[in-house]
Parts: structure tokens; C-alpha cells; sequence
């Protein structure tokens, strides 16, 4: 083969080489979903309860429903802790007890053998209309009501009789990380309260400290606590000037007591924390209908 022809046929076979497709390499995969996902441990699926619970024959003169359904956020521990510590309580005080997280209790026949019902962090929309209209007529009709932390610290609610009512104002938020737990000066505004009896005027503590969109006002509302907002450092949408966290609201014939306080569980072992919710029960447990201050 002559050199010429041989020039030619390396050219030829360095142009198909050249101009020959590579083949395509492999779409790479999608990237998997990075979004939040909610722990099933904090946020459980929502049920509707319809089926009433059989109540215990109850013993005593009074009977107190413990009720901690959580549809939102739950703090387990917390609520294991709370309602512990609540059935200790209610033993003491000679008053029987119902534990329970089914909102068909939550009926006029049932709701008629409680005198005080304490909501212990409920969360989310726990409540059918049915349900709803019996707990607002028992209230009205003369029922306490003690309600603990989360059970006003949802970020919107559907029941607007609930927050402009019952609780009195609309939570908008807690501190938070990094900064979430801070000791804080709850400042005792009205120390002759059976629940504020033997606390001291300045109460330094550490907390997930709760702000809302409004002092509550009405319904012969009493704020028996505020927070000092110079002992702590809230975000500034969360300054409210007059910061209450514990307080007292007559809804008809009815009685409310409502603190923001306590996230932990360990609070619940808490001696000052404790005398403070055995007064708010027995407040609510002794006051006479229509004798709500």
C-alpha cells in the first residue's frame, strides 16, 4: 500500500471517530423531597370522636373530667406528667377523676356528673358541633374550666367562641430556638387569688414563654400574672407591653382559669408550679354558680 493511499485511509477512519455520537449517559435521579416532615410523635393523625366512653360510677360529691385530645401538636411527656400529677391532686382534694382523650364525652348527660373540666394542652380541632354546643352550654349553664398551656397555644382555631371567649385572646407564638427555654420574672398580680395564694410577688422561672394577640378583656376578666418582658428577650413581635399568662374569665354562669405556663414535663414536679393549679381547680371546683369573681 502506497504511502498516499494509506494517508488517506487514517484521515477517514480519525473523521467517523470524530464525528460518532457518545453515548448518552443516564438522566440522573430525581432528588428526593427535602421538605419537613411531621413526627408522628408531635403531630398524631386526627380523629373524631363519636362514640361516648362509659363513665365509672363516681364515689364522691364532685367528679373533675381531665381531658387531653390532641388533633395539633402534643407534647406526650408533658401531658403524662400533667395528668399525673392532676390525679394526685384530685385524690387529695377528695374529688373524683376522668381521664380521657375522646371528645364524645364531651355530651350533655356525661358533661352534667363533672363540676370542672380541665383542659390539660388539648390541641387542634378536637371538638364536633355537637360537641362544641355541649361544652359552651355546661359552661354557661354554671361548668369551671381549667385550662393548661397548649390548651390556648394553637396558632388558629376554627371555633371562634373558644379564643374570644373562653380563653380571651389568640396566641401568636412562643419564644423559640436557640433561645426557646428562658428564665423569666412572672410577676403575681393578684396574691389574695386562690391560685396565686403562697406565691411569691416575683416568681423566677424558666418557661417556653407564650405571647398573644391582646390583653383578654370582658367577661369579668382578672389577670392574675403578667410577664416582666425586661427579665427575658421575646422576639418583638412577641412584646405586648402588658403581657399576661395567668388569668381568670366568668362566661355566664361559668368560670375559666387559663395559664400560659409550663412546657416541661419536670414542671409538673415543680412545688410552686403545682400549688398554682391545685388553687385554679379548687377555684373553679368551689365557686359557687353565679358567683364567678
Amino acid at each position: 500500500m502506497s504511502m498516499a493511499r494509506l494517508s488517506l485511509l487514517l484521515c477517514a477512519l480519525l473523521f467517523n471517530v470524530s464525528t460518532t455520537a457518545a453515548p448518552a449517559l443516564p438522566s440522573p435521579a430525581p432528588e428526593a423531597p427535602t421538605g419537613w416532615v411531621k413526627n408522628p410523635r408531635y403531630w398524631p393523625d386526627p380523629v373524631m370522636d363519636q362514640v361516648a366512653p362509659a363513665l365509672p360510677a363516681f364515689e364522691r360529691e364532685r367528679a373533675v373530667l381531665v381531658f387531653s385530645k390532641t388533633n395539633g401538636f402534643r407534647d406526650g411527656e408533658q401531658i403524662d406528667a400533667a395528668n399525673a400529677a392532676l390525679a394526685d391532686m384530685l385524690a387529695t382534694r377528695g374529688l373524683d377523676s376522668f381521664v380521657s382523650e375522646n371528645a364524645a364525652v364531651f355530651n350533655p348527660d356525661a358533661l352534667a356528673k363533672f363540676d370542672v373540666v380541665v383542659l390539660n394542652s388539648i390541641s387542634g380541632n378536637v371538638f364536633t358541633d355537637a360537641q362544641r354546643a355541649a361544652f359552651r352550654q355546661w359552661i354557661e349553664d354554671g361548668g369551671g374550666v381549667v385550662a393548661l398551656h397548649g390548651a390556648g397555644g394553637d396558632s388558629r382555631y376554627d371555633w371562634d367562641w373558644y379564643v374570644d371567649t373562653l380563653i380571651g385572646a389568640q396566641f401568636i407564638g412562643h419564644t423559640s430556638r436557640p433561645n426557646q427555654f428562658q428564665d423569666a420574672i412572672v410577676q403575681v398580680a393578684e396574691p389574695a387569688h386562690p391560685a396565686m395564694q403562697g406565691l411569691p410577688a416575683e416568681w423566677r422561672r424558666e418557661d417556653e414563654w407564650y405571647a398573644f394577640d391582646r390583653v383578654p378583656s370582658g367577661h369579668g376578666t382578672r389577670v392574675l400574672a403578667r410577664l416582666d418582658e425586661d427579665s427575658y428577650a421575646p422576639a418583638p413581635e412577641q412584646r405586648m407591653g402588658d403581657h399576661p399568662v395567668v388569668w381568670t374569665r366568668c362566661i355566664a354562669r361559668g368560670r375559666v382559669f387559663y395559664s400560659a405556663l409550663v412546657h416541661k414535663a419536670e414542671t409538673y414536679a415543680e412545688p410552686l408550679h403545682l400549688r398554682m393549679i391545685d388553687g385554679a381547680i379548687g377555684w373553679a371546683a368551689d365557686t359557687p354558680r353565679d358567683a364567678c369573681h
